[in-house]
């Protein structure tokens, strides 16, 4: 397989950090989020609430419509953490790894795992989402995620193709960028079109002009994993400055 970005730190490294940072982030979501939103789910049911139940339509249309609310909202929960400082502590800790393949998919601060609790009930709830179509829709959710997150150079013509129905690595290589307006775009998960219906979609950055980071914590310490567990609850850096105060802009860096 071909790159689509070239490697800047340790590979065995990287994945050591962004192993245990997955394994945390693994337990709390199997210990909490999940719980939570089991028995949200069956409590809905059982209480017929939630959109789906308010509106009686064939089954598969239900379902259809469920999966599409819940990358719609999933969208609003991950372009939240970018614009509410307090959930950006913790968002950034999966943004400052410098480089992006597979495991940055995974690697997120546990915290920010146990904040999204509050969300997956509120949006099981409104939806109103069946136990199966949650599943499935998590499934596709997981495996995108993957997908998107990965550092595989796909023939421009085909990932194109994708793009109109999938979030691709072109397309969330940019979301990664160390650029501020660059990361605050494409937001989507599983679904570009909802980028497309906000306007926060760009794909005019080539990959071999993006820097994956985010400038103030690019530096090899910060993403040490001692560092990275501790670095939402310190004093926050002027994220889209580099430690001498440059600002990275598309096309070079602004003293």
């Amino acid at each position: 397989m071909v790159p689509l970005r070239s490697r800047k730190h340790s590979l065995f490294k990287r994945l050591f950090i962004n192993f245990c940072m997955t394994a945390l982030a693994f337990t709390a979501n199997t210990a909490i989020v999940q719980p939570a939103a089991q028995f949200v789910m069956q409590w809905t049911k059982q209480q017929s609430l939630g959109l789906i139940h308010i509106v009686k339509l064939p089954a598969a249309i239900e379902s259809a419509i469920a999966f599409l609310l819940m990358d719609l909202t999933f969208y609003y929960w991950h372009q939240a953490n970018h614009r509410f400082p307090f959930l950006w502590r913790f968002h950034n800790v999966h943004h400052i790894d410098p480089d992006l393949d597979v495991s940055t998919g995974f690697r997120f601060h546990f915290v920010e795992i146990i904040l999204s609790a509050g969300f997956r009930v509120l949006q099981v709830a409104l939806i109103g989402v069946s136990v199966e179509t949650y599943i499935i829709y998590e499934l596709v959710f997981q495996v995108n995620t993957l997908f998107h997150h990965s550092n595989v150079r796909l023939p421009l013509g085909v990932e194109r193709l994708l793009n109109v129905i999938l979030v691709t690595p072109r397309m969330h290589g940019i979301h990664h960028s160390q650029v501020e307006d660059e990361t605050n775009s494409n937001f989507s998960v599983v679904f570009p079109w909802w980028d497309r219906l906000h306007q926060t979609l760009q794909l005019n950055a080539f990959q071999s002009e993006i820097d994956i980071g985010v400038p103030a914590y690019s530096s090899f310490d910060d993403n040490k994993l001692q560092h990275i567990l501790i670095i939402p609850f310190q004093k926050q850096r002027d994220y889209w400055h580099t430690r001498d105060h440059t600002l990275v802009v598309r096309g070079g860096r602004v003293h």
